[in-house]
């Protein structure tokens, strides 16, 4: 690809505007997954039976990110709500997604090719909300280094944040399933980009702001179609994996279990050798 024309997409990305189409595609996904983890999976009981909470549950993985950030950065957590006409859309999206007739619109939306359009849109947004993040927190706290990255991270993946406290909206409480606990790939993702974006900030990273937001977006797009297509769900687990042996005691808690190892089967051989001489004995006897 030409080098102008592919920095002419790139700029194209970190320039487009999230609302309304973006953001849409976010609360379609957000709906379908508070749906999709209700007591009667993917059924209509629960949003028959509890619509205020299923409505109450959808609208805070819709706007989880900014409730966090605002939470974390001292301003009042209903600031997220301002916008009337982004929560009467989220509200609009969460009544076709649970009361459209013959369920038409969550079959519609459980396809596979409307879910990966959706993805991506979504994808894009968190990109936008990571980098978002770091700008607004660099303007209060310049130098807040490791500040950035949180807020960044409670923007990008807010919702996966605010699963537990709307799971008890719902009457569901798993106190051992939580995000950080057991963090998903999402926000491993973006604390990376977080990260990057912050380099960038300290000029560590000389490359144009277009390409790294897109280099950002393209890797948010290529693991996230990893996961739907190909059930790679978490390609950081290895490196995890292998930083836990070296630096987490995993390596030395394999030498210990050797070591215990070694030290049974010696007793044993012995007990067993002890054992066998005393046969012998009492045959001699």
């Amino acid at each position: 690809m030409d080098p102008q024309t592919f920095m002419n997409i790139a700029t194209t990305v970190s320039k487009l505007k999230m609302w309304p189409y973006f953001d849409v595609c976010h609360y379609i996904l957000m709906a379908l997954a508070v749906r999709e983890d209700s007591p009667q999976t993917g059924s209509q009981a629960f949003s028959r039976k509890h619509p205020l909470s299923c409505w109450v549950s959808t609208m805070l993985m819709c706007f989880g990110g900014s409730i966090l950030a605002n939470l974390m950065l001292g301003e009042p957590c209903i600031v997220a709500f301002k916008r009337h006409d982004m929560v009467l859309t989220a509200t609009v999206v969460w009544y076709l997604i649970n009361y459209s007739p013959m369920d038409i619109c969550y079959k519609t939306m459980r396809l596979l090719p409307l879910r990966v359009v959706a993805f991506l849109a979504v994808e894009i947004r968190r990109a936008k909300q990571v980098h978002d993040g770091v700008a607004i927190t660099a303007k209060l706290h310049p130098n807040a280094y490791l500040l950035m990255i949180i807020i960044a991270v409670s923007r990008g993946g807010g919702a996966a944040f605010m699963r537990s406290f709307e799971r008890m909206v719902r009457g569901v409480w798993i106190p051992t399933v939580n995000e950080i606990l057991l963090p998903t790939f999402t926000t491993k993702a973006c604390i990376a980009a977080a990260l990057i974006f912050v380099l960038e900030r300290m000029n560590y990273l000389t490359a144009p702001h277009a390409v790294i937001h897109f280099g950002i977006v393209i890797f948010f797009i290529y693991f996230r179609l990893s996961s739907l297509l190909l059930g790679i769900h978490d390609p950081f687990l290895p490196f995890e994996n292998l930083f836990c042996a070296v630096f987490m005691g995993g390596m030395w808690d394999a030498l210990r279990r050797v070591k215990e190892e070694v030290k049974e089967n010696g007793t044993t051989k012995d007990s067993k050798q002890d054992v066998v001489k005393g046969k012998d004995e009492k045959k001699k006897d």
